[in-house]
């Protein structure tokens, strides 16, 4: 399943000029194009021909001036983005939730739903309240569904093929086998692409977040399972067989617990979020993942060490792909993350031993946006998928 990120450096200073137009428009709302060669610092033949393109494929209104008169006597008509140009949807599926979110050309989220799931829910019965979520989205912000011009789906696991099945490396027991993709797009009556939720990690906070103006970063998301979403050099990478990243199947131990892939000690089964809670059971008893991190805030010996030692064990593991990879950027996110420095101070020190020196120098930081970052990362393969994204990265030369 290929995906049309790669463009030469004629177009990627198109694209930038065309971002610094459109994250105007978003900003400050209808301009004049001598307002916009102000604000954006570009020339005015250059301001005119984007705004000339994006006219021509609708995705910009010219509305009357007011106020100043320009050079010929006239108010000087003012640009803004067409909120009516179409819209993008993203789901979100993880082992206990799912979230939607509807956004238009430009990123912007219109309206956005979060439920609970079942641990073992079914495929079906997932697909058929997230098709509920999002009819109750479009009545909402007001949007036809003839308007909603790209849909895309993370889910945590290796997505392969065009239709978008989940291998049996799922946290999702009830999705193993399942064409993900077609099932929801026949639900839907759209098209529908899907990804694994690390993925779509990493493109949304590459384009909105920590990792945004970096050339290649690594996401990595640490919940019940932990996987890693990779842009190199520019370009979002998954893989032959889109399994490129599953950072939580690399062995750590060769004596630990069997994995639910089969093998033994992946680090899944050391710093998942499961199995800090399976290791603190004899002691504190049955806690959730939100427990564990507030008694850890709260000073818990035996939480805060379980996080530490989780960290140590996460970032040993990331040397290995610095050595690899050599990112510029590591970004934290998932359930995890909101440990903060408890968590990212021991995983920089065994980075940093483990790493030789040119690739320990990644920055190692928190990403910013939350547990929303998958489901915007949707959103973002949604537009690009579409054509009609308005508000893709600049990206690096």
């Amino acid at each position: 399943m290929g995906h049309p990120y790669r463009m030469g450096s004629e177009d990627r200073r198109r694209r930038t000029s065309r971002d610094a137009v459109v994250a105007r428009l978003r900003e400050h709302g209808a301009l004049s194009r001598a307002e916009l060669v102000q604000r954006t610092q570009l020339s005015r033949p250059t301001v005119s021909s984007i705004v000339a393109e994006l006219q021509q494929a609708g995705l910009i209104d010219e509305i009357a001036g007011s106020g100043p008169v320009n050079g010929s006597g006239r108010a000087a008509t003012r640009i803004r983005l067409n909120r009516n140009a179409g819209a993008a949807l993203g789901i979100d599926f993880g082992k206990r939730h799912l979230r939607v979110a509807l956004a238009d050309l430009g990123h912007q989220v219109l309206a956005e739903r979060r439920e609970e799931l079942r641990f073992d829910h079914e495929a079906s019965a997932a697909i058929e309240r997230a098709a509920q979520l999002i009819d109750a989205l479009l009545d909402e912000a007001g949007v036809d569904r003839r308007r909603i011009v790209g849909t895309a789906m993370g889910l945590p696991g290796p997505v392969t093929g065009p239709h978008g099945e989940l291998g049996s490396s799922t946290i999702l027991p009830g999705w193993v086998g399942v064409r993900a993709a077609e099932a929801m797009s026949e639900r839907l009556g759209l098209d529908v692409v899907a990804d694994n939720d690390a993925n779509l990690g990493a493109l949304a906070e590459w384009v909105h977040g920590a990792g945004r103006g970096c050339n290649t970063v690594v996401y990595v998301k640490i919940s019940n399972g932990i996987g890693a979403g990779l842009i190199i050099d520019g370009q979002p990478f998954r893989g032959a067989n889109g399994t490129a990243g599953e950072l939580g199947h690399t062995v750590v131990d060769g004596h630990g617990r069997i994995c639910r892939c089969g093998n033994r000690g992946c680090l899944e089964t050391v710093a998942g979020a499961q199995a800090l809670l399976d290791d603190l059971r004899p002691s504190r008893g049955e806690l959730t993942a939100e427990q564990l991190l507030d008694r850890a805030a709260a000073g818990d010996g035996a939480c805060r060490r379980v996080i530490a030692d989780a960290g140590s064990a996460v970032g040993s593991t990331l040397a290995t792909l610095c050595n690899l990879i050599d990112p510029q950027r590591i970004v934290i996110g998932g359930e995890l993350a909101a440990a903060g420095e408890l968590l990212l101070e021991p995983a920089r020190a065994a980075l940093a031993r483990g790493a030789i020196p040119s690739a320990a120098d990644a920055t190692l930081v928190l990403g910013v946006l939350g547990d929303h970052a998958e489901v915007l990362g949707a959103v973002t393969l949604a537009l690009r998928r579409s054509g009609v994204d308005l508000a893709a990265p600049s990206f690096a030369a």
